[in-house]
């Protein structure tokens, strides 16, 4: 045991080059390890992380025989297994034989981006704050992503509009895109793969339509559908869905889904894609604890490179309880009034300014830089893109949404719209309202798109 304890820290550093494993993997489930003792030629550790059995199965299973072979290659002791036992074992054990073992903390390293075209680069497991609501779903989804098919498939992630269910879910892609390029990854809405089912059944006079639809989504390696709960009474798009799960799920292929309730709460979902879901993982993601919150609002203050005092992001954190996108509102509303004013945030100010955010007897109001924030988050673009001159289609289109949604769900002025919008003309505001207002009168999946934001918006 004192030669393993004096070579732990070479033993970790080898592993960790040795089987190519990332920053965040080894800071989740190599670093927490802690040796504990050795019988009948079992090496046992301990796990000082978030303890919970799943953590420690996974633990056990992807890791436990990568450091046996490490272990017998740095110094020569072979053990037949090696076994990850919890906290709670462990201390048992430490008052029955009085074991106490302790060592450092190995080294981090640092670890290559690679992006990907389905996905949003910006969404990483790096940059997702873990707290109590959501530490079982992030662990969740690590696993997935280092292990895509292996071991909780279809995984699940439910909860409530604005907690990071799609950051989880493209961080999973990122993930898996930056260990292996040539993983084929799709990331879709629910409302996207809905329009392109639609898509393809007015084409049915052309019989290759549905088949090369079938093979976009049933040839990847993981498929990742966003928004699941809108698929619910489109009895077409369900069946596809149903056919897409079987095919990809027979395969060993990972699926990972979101959506705003576990399916047992969704009362006219199918009992087949019930039975289904089950087969997998469910995690869930609540509202986030005040040190979680506080961590939110620190991480994107300095994200935005934006002077607030520490007083007033208290006073966000302690307020503003429901969920990560409306803290995020509440920042971007302080930081547009402080760049139009050219002034800096006081307490009065955002007493004034977050009024609608924090008073418990107003109601939400439905703001223009409200919904620039829900279009941008649902075609995964920042809100800076939004008021960019980038004219591409993937920005421009939605800007012209929001421009629209702007116009016909708010009383603000276009000259406010447009402003909003990176200083925008009355005319172009005019121009990109109409010609989705006009879409949405002939074309049914504009029209089902501009629902589905419509109702992230406004939920009620």
């Amino acid at each position: 045991m004192e030669e393993i304890v004096k070579k732990w820290d070479e033993i970790l550093s080898y592993l960790k080059n040795e089987y190519a494993i990332t920053d965040v993997s080894y800071d989740s489930w190599i670093k927490p390890l802690e040796l504990f003792q050795i019988e009948d030629n079992k090496l046992y550790l301990t796990y000082s992380g978030d303890q919970n059995t799943m953590t420690l199965s996974y633990v056990t299973r992807k890791y436990a025989t990568p450091l046996k072979v490490t272990i017998a290659e740095i110094t020569g002791i072979q053990f037949d297994e090696i076994l990850v036992i919890s906290q709670d074992n462990a201390n048992q054990i430490k008052k029955e034989k009085n074991v106490n073992i302790n060592i450092e903390e190995a080294p981090t390293y640092n670890e290559k981006k690679i992006g990907n075209t389905t996905i949003n680069p910006k969404f990483t497991f790096d940059n997702f704050v873990v707290g109590r609501n959501n530490r079982f779903a992030q662990t969740a989804a690590l696993a997935v992503a280092e292990s895509p098919g292996e071991f909780y498939n279809p995984l699940y992630i439910y909860g409530g509009p604005g907690l990071g269910k799609t950051h989880l879910m493209q961080a999973i892609g990122n993930y898996i895109e930056n260990q292996n390029p040539n993983t084929h990854i799709l990331y879709v809405t629910s409302e996207e793969f809905t329009n392109e089912v639609i898509e393809n059944m007015r084409a049915n006079s052309n019989a290759t339509a549905m088949q090369r639809f079938r093979d976009k989504y049933r040839t990847v390696d993981v498929l990742m559908v966003d928004d699941i709960q809108f698929i619910i009474g489109k009895e077409a798009t369900q069946e596809e869905f149903f056919h897409t799960f079987n095919a990809l799920h027979a395969m060993g292929k990972q699926i990972v889904i979101s959506s705003d309730k576990p399916p047992k709460d969704m009362e006219t979902l199918d009992d087949r894609f019930k039975s289904r879901f089950d087969m997998g993982l469910m995690a869930d993601i609540g509202y986030p604890d005040y040190e979680t919150r506080m961590a939110i609002l620190n991480k994107k203050v300095e994200d935005k490179k934006f002077n607030l005092d520490e007083s007033i992001r208290k006073y966000i954190a302690e307020n503003i309880q429901s969920n990560i996108r409306e803290i995020e509102g509440a920042l971007n509303k302080l930081i547009a009034f402080s760049r139009l004013e050219k002034i800096d945030i006081t307490m009065e100010i955002a007493e004034r300014e977050l009024q609608n955010f924090i008073s418990p007897n107003i109601s939400r109001e439905i703001t223009p830089q409200l919904i620039i924030e829900v279009v941008a988050e649902h075609f995964n673009l920042t809100v800076d893109q939004m008021a960019s001159k980038n004219r591409s289609n993937n920005v421009a289109r939605p800007r012209q949404i929001a421009m629209y949604l702007c116009n016909t769900m708010t009383d603000s002025s276009l000259q406010a719209i447009g402003l909003l919008l990176g200083g925008r003309d009355h005319s172009t505001i005019i121009h990109g309202a109409n010609k989705i207002g006009e879409e949405i009168e002939k074309d049914e999946n504009t029209k089902s798109l501009v629902e589905t934001i419509k109702k992230k918006i406004n939920p009620n």
